[in-house]
């Protein structure tokens, strides 16, 4: 009947310092520079394809500099596959979409971890196909309904 509180850590995990050194180790950047520029670049468009819930639950698990790209962002009328999002990305930034991909690898993997198991799954199950793998998780084929 009554929605439940939910327990929210009250500082995240990790500080922003952390998740930059933490990304530019996953992403085998040269610089924290540009391990920022990818935080930065690929919260802001997962900020723009999650909404509700999710994004406020996210936003709770990381450092108040990331969880303010997140949640700054106005949500995308369309919603994109994890290809589709990672094509975005490359378009908005400039990157090819190698690049990109390898920069929305390095940077929800972090993310993923801070959100833990349970949100992870909520995103997962909010987001269309294709994020699993962005976020370093097996994809699995949801069921297909069977043709008579």
């Amino acid at each position: 009947m009554y929605d439940q509180p939910r327990p929210h850590p009250s500082a995240p995990v990790m500080t922003f310092d952390q998740v930059l050194e933490r990304v530019r180790y996953e992403g085998a950047y040269p610089t924290r520079e540009r391990a920022a520029e990818a935080v930065h670049q690929v919260l802001a468009a997962l900020g723009r394809q999650l909404t509700g819930e999710e994004c406020y639950d996210l936003a709770h698990c990381l450092p108040i500099e990331a969880a303010v790209t997140l949640t700054a962002q106005i949500p995308d009328a369309e919603n994109l596959t994890g290809w589709g999002f990672v094509k975005d990305l490359a378009a908005r930034t400039g990157a090819t979409p190698a690049t990109a991909r390898w920069d929305t690898g390095a940077v929800l993997t972090v993310a993923g971890r801070l959100a833990g198991p349970d949100l992870l799954a909520r995103l997962l199950a909010r987001l269309p196909d294709g994020y699993a793998l962005l976020f370093g998780q097996a994809e699995l084929r949801r069921p297909q309904p069977v043709a008579a």
